[in-house]
């Protein structure tokens, strides 16, 4: 069970530990709250190239000392971007924590941008943004987000596109993060065996030291949702499908009764209604997913599936059919307890990873400036009744406010 520490630096950086005796490893993070939404249409896939530069030379360390710096003692460096975040984490044994926490630091505050470095690593995201576009599935999620936010950054591509990635300098890095980095969204995650005081002393010898920053730029808010549709011929073999819409914000009400309810409709689990469905019941799909993301001041909702192009009609046609069924009844009272202990049951397995558990603490303390206790969350299900169920499925699952998005095999 979750048992935190959260303190604050004099600087305004936060950090959040816990600790785990039980574990030789530790694993720990910068959080960054800068993501690809705070581009805009000229620098967009500066955030994500950000990421990969932090990795290529800072003012003590070549590019070669930070890939060697964790890899020679077993541990791993890695990093990601997303709509909002920028992360940098590490796991090592816990002797090895201050060399990690000195890492982290140094490619998150002091990268140089060496220009060879630049230009080679230009090329690697070149050949990443290929390697997305052969992955219909990647491609298919990126392009109902365009679908859904379109016209604003949220819609953007992470990796951007050709032409910015070719155009960005050293002066675009320093500068975006000048503008947008902001001490208070700034967040060092750790878990594992290694106690509070050592965290405390580690920290203020190598991130307490570091200015604050205020950022200047302001985070577009979403406000202006339009349903829409698109069609893609690709070079696939399947037709693949995507629908969905904006949905309920981080801080609203509705998010808990709205995870439960994606959760039946389409979750992980094999006994989800779409899988029960399209899968099990009429053999249409490998696979089929509901998925519930929500943000600082929006959300999405969306379902994913790929299928023989002859059989995609009757594939939506069925899920339809199970998002009505949601819509006009009620979960029986054994349906609903049923659905309240699978997701508990899913969110306490996903507490023995301590790696996604770091990441999460990081996450909620940007988001929340507090990790909930699981059994907070554990409690907020347990309130969900039938009605809210049902009524979170009928404002979400309004047809006349679904966007479709196919993508379909390329005959010519």
């Amino acid at each position: 069970m979750r048992n935190c520490t959260i303190f604050t630096l004099s600087n305004g950086m936060r950090v959040v530990h816990q600790y785990i005796p039980t574990t030789a490893i530790v694993h720990c993070g910068i959080f960054v709250g800068i993501g690809s939404r705070d581009e805009q249409i000229a620098n967009q896939g500066i955030a994500h190239f950000w990421e990969h530069m932090a990795f290529k030379g800072t003012r003590k360390r070549t590019s070669l000392d930070i890939i060697k710096s964790l890899d020679s003692i077993g541990g791993e460096l890695n990093a990601f971007t997303d709509k909002e975040k920028i992360v940098f984490y590490a796991s090592v044994r816990k002797e090895y924590f201050e060399r990690a926490l000195d890492v982290l630091t140094d490619i998150t505050f002091h990268s140089t941008f060496p220009e060879k470095e630049l230009e080679k690593e230009r090329g690697v995201i070149l050949e990443e943004m290929a390697m997305y576009f052969d992955s219909p599935d990647d491609s298919l999620q990126d392009e109902l987000e365009a679908l859904i936010f379109k016209d604003h950054p949220m819609g953007m591509n992470i990796l951007g596109n050709e032409q910015t990635v070719r155009a960005f300098r050293k002066k675009d890095f320093v500068s975006f993060f000048a503008d947008h980095a902001d001490s208070r969204k700034i967040v060092f995650s750790c878990i594992g065996n290694i106690t509070l005081e050592e965290v405390e002393q580690l920290v203020k010898k190598y991130l307490e030291p570091k200015p604050r920053l205020k950022a200047s730029a302001t985070r577009k808010k979403f406000t202006k949702y339009k349903q829409g549709e698109n069609n893609l011929k690709r070079g696939v073999k399947q037709t693949r499908c995507a629908l969905g819409r904006t949905a309920y914000p981080l801080l609203n009400e509705k998010r808990i009764p709205l995870y439960l309810m994606t959760n039946i409709l389409g979750g992980p689990g094999m006994n989800s209604r779409l899988n029960l469905s399209v899968r099990e019941k009429h053999g249409l799909v490998y696979s089929i997913d509901a998925q519930y993301l929500a943000y600082a001041d929006t959300g999405m909702f969306a379902i994913y599936f790929g299928t023989e192009p002859k059989q995609a009609k009757k594939c939506l046609t069925l899920v339809r059919r199970e998002m009505d069924k949601l819509c006009d009844k009620k979960l029986s009272a054994r349906e609903l307890a049923s659905a309240k202990e699978q997701i508990k049951g899913q969110l306490a397995m996903s507490e023995e990873n301590n790696l996604g558990l770091m990441i999460m603490m990081g996450r909620a303390v940007i988001d929340l400036d507090r990790v909930p206790p699981l059994q907070e969350t554990f409690d907020k299900i347990e309130a969900v009744d039938a009605l809210t169920l049902q009524t979170v499925a009928q404002e979400t699952f309004d047809p006349r406010h679904l966007s479709y998005l196919t993508m379909e095999p390329d005959l010519k």
